[in-house]
């Protein structure tokens, strides 16, 4: 079965608290920064995960239990 966040890539300013919500039934998913700054428990059907994005940059992230669901939040400012 195929994965992914969607979108895979967002951009948003300094200040922005990005929201993710595992929409797939029966499964757990994570959001894990590769740089390891911020990062989920695993995320049962329905439940959120949220960071504030406070610095400029581009952060990219992963499903820690599904490697090939991969994301990156652009932060503009």
């Amino acid at each position: 079965m195929s994965f992914a966040f969607a979108p895979s890539r967002v951009t948003v300013s300094v200040g922005t608290r990005v929201i993710w919500t595992n929409e797939q039934p029966g499964v757990q998913h994570t959001v894990t920064a590769d740089d390891g700054s911020f990062g989920s428990a695993p995320l049962a059907t329905g439940s959120q995960f949220s960071h504030l994005f406070a610095k400029a940059g581009t952060y990219a992230y992963h499903c820690s239990i599904h490697a090939d669901m991969i994301g990156t939040v652009t932060v503009t400012g």
